[in-house]
């Protein structure tokens, strides 16, 4: 169920964000205001793209939540073999990402701190920029 699951939900995600994901959804917003007349705007009308959008967010919600966690998982998973592959790496880093956000706050200060003020970022961020 798993499999299915993931596979599923990678598919929807990647064909969500293309753009004939947009070109349906926006040609059937169209077609829903062109028959307005027709159905002389009536409660139901309404109904129909409201219930609709509903149903379609709500699933869309955790299938697109499901592929980024797995893609979020996958990305941690290839830092820390980089931190673990290089020598000159602190594997404390390594699992950080179960901390709070005032420990990965408290991180954060810290090495930018190691890093120098912020004269030597600021520098180091204007050479950055002029490398284009």
């Amino acid at each position: 169920m798993d499999r299915i699951f993931a596979a599923l939900s990678h598919r929807v995600a990647n064909w969500a964000g293309q753009p004939s994901a947009f070109a349906l959804a926006l040609v059937t917003v169209i077609l829903w205001l062109v028959t307005g007349p027709l159905f002389h705007y009536s409660d139901t009308w309404q109904l129909v793209i409201n219930t609709g959008t509903t149903i379609v967010t709500f699933l869309m919600v955790f299938l697109i939540q499901n592929a980024q966690n797995r893609d979020g998982s996958a990305i941690q998973a290839k830092l820390d073999e980089l931190i673990r592959a290089v020598d000159t790496a602190r594997n404390d880093f390594i699992g950080i990402e179960h901390l709070t956000e005032a420990e990965l706050q408290r991180i954060k200060s810290a090495l930018e701190y190691e890093c120098g003020d912020d004269e030597t970022h600021r520098l180091a961020i204007d050479r950055l920029i002029q490398r284009r």
